[in-house]
């Protein structure tokens, strides 16, 4: 057993710590991170192995993924993001992903947040979504705001080519919020109120270090609601989570199951 690994014991007796927090929750908010996705191949950002931990033809990941870069090189971001975002309809949700669709479709989930933008959980079915790093799915052209569907780019950009607007020639950028750009007002707004007014929190998946999407647990702790955070690596809001897991497979095998079992609430949420 690794040394950082879960006995049996340790897992079930947590396991059933945490099944009554979700049924006597009335308020439950979600937040995923990048290691929700590595379930369905998709690789992490800030792991060992992750998409920041290597170069790219010598350059910094996180200076390609700059505005001020991208709006000066488009063709440098096209050519990294053929690899990394382009191939999107390759993967497919994992259980994760279908387990907290179901969630919500049985009347358990208030909000979820992520900071993913690959689009497997609206694939997955869940609705009440929010994507604090804006999404692949939604791209504007950077002058005119003319709209463009992921379907309609990702062929343009796999064919090694810069995806322009068809009405002014302009240079079209993805809805993903690129460092230098602020995070959608609305959506931290909204996230404040839900994660503040919460009864319970799960993260999974995340680290918790890119803010200010890592202080929305902080919202909810802070006023009481129990933090249940599930992630391999350590993150800096351990030490105030009511539970702790290290394995998602592990625990969503147990949770899909279980979850498949509960009947629907009558009120939904």
């Amino acid at each position: 057993m690794k040394n950082n690994a879960e006995s049996s014991a340790q897992f079930e007796k947590k396991f059933s710590i945490l099944k009554p927090l979700i049924l006597n929750s009335k308020k439950m908010t979600l937040f995923t991170g990048a290691g929700v996705s590595t379930l369905s191949g998709i690789p992490d950002f800030r792991s060992s192995q992750g998409i920041y931990s290597k170069k790219w033809q010598n350059l910094d990941v996180e200076h390609i993924l700059s505005l001020s870069f991208f709006l000066q090189n488009p063709e440098v971001f096209y050519a990294w993001a053929k690899e990394f975002w382009y191939h999107l309809d390759d993967y497919q949700p994992n259980m994760v992903h279908r387990t907290l669709a179901k969630l919500e479709a049985k009347g358990y989930v208030k909000a979820l947040y992520t900071q993913n933008i690959d689009m497997l959980h609206q694939k997955a079915g869940s609705k009440k979504l929010y994507e604090v790093h804006g999404g692949a799915l939604h791209h504007h052209c950077t002058n005119c705001n003319a709209y463009y569907p992921y379907s309609q780019i990702a062929p343009i950009v796999l064919r090694d080519e810069v995806p322009r607007c068809k009405a002014c020639g302009s240079l079209i950028k993805p809805d993903i919020i690129f460092y230098g750009e602020n995070l959608d007002p609305l959506v931290l707004s909204r996230a404040y109120e839900d994660f503040s007014h919460t009864d319970l929190c799960l993260v999974l998946g995340s680290s918790l270090r890119v803010q200010p999407a890592a202080s929305f647990p902080l919202y909810a702790t802070s006023n009481g609601a129990p933090l249940v955070i599930v992630n391999a690596q350590q993150t800096t809001q351990d030490g105030a989570a009511t539970l702790r897991f290290l394995d998602l497979e592990k625990l969503f095998t147990a949770l899909e199951g279980w979850v498949d079992s509960l009947e629907p609430r009558k009120t939904v949420i």
